[in-house]
């Protein structure tokens, strides 16, 4: 019951954040008659969202947060943000991941959904700058070792970078960019702060933004896994253009005029839950 009434919750919070920034501001006597749930209800999910930095509240209802270009909220901030649609972002990415290949995992709460998933893949060799994403194998392996039961099936070699920690507990810097340089990979799962046709992909941390620049430069294959909210977002530095990307993976909740957009620079676009479509290129 508890699960239940906290998938709910999150699915009203998502609901409600994508009609505040849709609208520019809602009512709470809007959003209940909208979401069919109590005045107390409603003023519930505000304050959560509040306390994620994502809305402001104002008398009666709430507005969105002007966020400048150069913000960049924590780890544990973005975390509470669109829970179902990164995992089902993390399951349509974790199928496109070739057992025995070397991967790279930039940093992010929806690179930290695959991760999970990719404990599942086997002989994989995983190179990434993620504080979180390199704990999500060492404790898969660990829990494994104290039970007594061996390696887990999808065992990975993991390689963690150097570098200056950001709020994403991301490593970057120049540390990071010399480790990242020496290295190659077969696909390159990237999660982004923002992504538009003008300014590409970008992100609001400069050094993060270097770094970002030389895993792209490193991979066969670029797979950005961002939800829907991603699009149309800019940070302050773009480090990577569209024709840059080989795959997306998103939700539903990308609009269509989006989906055209994207299908006019990028040869494939996933939509978690909806079949594969290919842009004609």
């Amino acid at each position: 019951m508890s699960d239940n009434q906290n998938l709910l919750a999150e699915q009203r919070r998502a609901l409600i954040l994508d009609e505040v920034r849709r609208r520019g501001g809602v009512r709470v006597n809007e959003l209940t008659r909208k979401l069919n749930v109590s005045d107390m209800t409603v003023r519930r999910d505000l304050d959560a969202l509040a306390r994620l930095g994502v809305v402001e509240k104002v008398h009666g209802g709430a507005v969105p947060v002007a966020e400048a270009s150069t913000y960049e909220p924590g780890f544990e901030a973005k975390s509470g943000l669109e829970l179902s649609a990164k995992e089902d972002i993390a399951k349509a990415a974790a199928a496109m991941a070739t057992p025995g290949t070397a991967i790279a995992l930039a940093g992010g709460t929806t690179a930290f959904a695959l991760a999970q998933q990719l404990l599942e893949v086997p002989d994989l060799t995983v190179v990434t700058n993620s504080v979180r994403v390199a704990d999500v194998f060492y404790n898969a392996q660990r829990s494994a070792a104290l039970g007594g039961v061996g390696p887990r099936p999808g065992a990975a070699t993991v390689v963690l970078t150097g570098g200056v920690r950001t709020p994403s507990d991301t490593l970057v810097g120049p540390v990071a960019d010399a480790a990242v340089r020496s290295l190659h990979f077969d696909v390159l799962f990237l999660g982004v702060h923002g992504i538009s046709v003008e300014a590409g992909l970008s992100t609001p941390n400069l050094a993060e933004a270097e770094t970002n620049r030389h895993f792209v430069r490193a991979a066969r294959r670029v797979v950005v896994v961002a939800d829907h909210t991603k699009w149309g977002t800019v940070g302050l530095s773009s480090f990577a253009s569209l024709d840059q990307v080989d795959a997306l993976v998103t939700d539903p909740g990308l609009p269509e005029e989006a989906r055209a957009e994207i299908s006019d620079y990028l040869p494939e676009l996933v939509v978690a839950g909806e079949p594969v479509r290919a842009a004609d290129i």
